[in-house]
């Protein structure tokens, strides 16, 4: 008996498996759809997981509640011919995790979250910090929440993990006292509430 081989275009074989109706999901060695946790929307919100340092790891009892991605500035101003932080100023568009939904947020001096979605707001104190997977950029970080309001999406945060930076730095240039600049930069935000 002769047999024939048959191959399949990717994009015939992925309309042919839509017809049957199977999910990404489903393994069909036991067909259980693979499970949903908090980590793997996370981490299929960000494109992949997002490489923590250890130093930035929040203490046990404090579970990821929600993770945006920012885009902004840092913004510094010239003190004694140095240039030194003021401020953020990011807009941030994520998801929470439980339930996951679509969620967006403003960072600023502080520093500070704030939803424009539910009002709730956390400040952050203390950071620990690592350095950037990107050379010249911001480092990473730990903050501890030092206060928090109202019941959303900030409400109740313990930790906030900056990573993931890109851009950022402080000018290498001299400066004139008074003189500020505007850096972009981009970073992920993963916000931890108590488990």
């Amino acid at each position: 008996m002769k047999t024939k081989t048959v191959r399949i275009s990717a994009g015939v074989g992925a309309a042919a498996l839509a017809l049957v109706g199977v999910s990404a999901g489903v393994s069909f060695a036991d067909d259980k759809p693979a499970p949903v946790t908090a980590a793997s929307a996370a981490d299929r919100f960000l494109g992949g997981a997002a490489p923590v340092p250890a130093a930035l790891v929040p203490p046990p009892g404090n579970t990821l509640t929600s993770v945006f991605k920012a885009k902004g500035v840092q913004v510094y101003g010239c003190t004694d011919t140095k240039w030194t932080l003021i401020e953020p100023a990011a807009s941030l568009t994520g998801i929470t995790l439980n339930p996951v939904k679509v969620a967006s947020a403003l960072h600023f001096r502080g520093p500070s979250w704030q939803s424009p979605d539910d009002g709730s707001l956390v400040e952050g104190t203390g950071p620990v910090s690592a350095p950037s997977a990107t050379p010249n950029s911001i480092p990473q970080l730990l903050v501890t929440a030092k206060a928090s309001r109202g019941p959303g999406v900030f409400g109740d945060v313990t930790f906030i993990q900056r990573l993931s930076t890109v851009g950022g730095v402080a000018p290498a240039t001299a400066c004139t006292t008074g003189a500020t600049a505007s850096v972009s930069y981009q970073a992920v935000y993963r916000f931890f509430k108590k488990s």
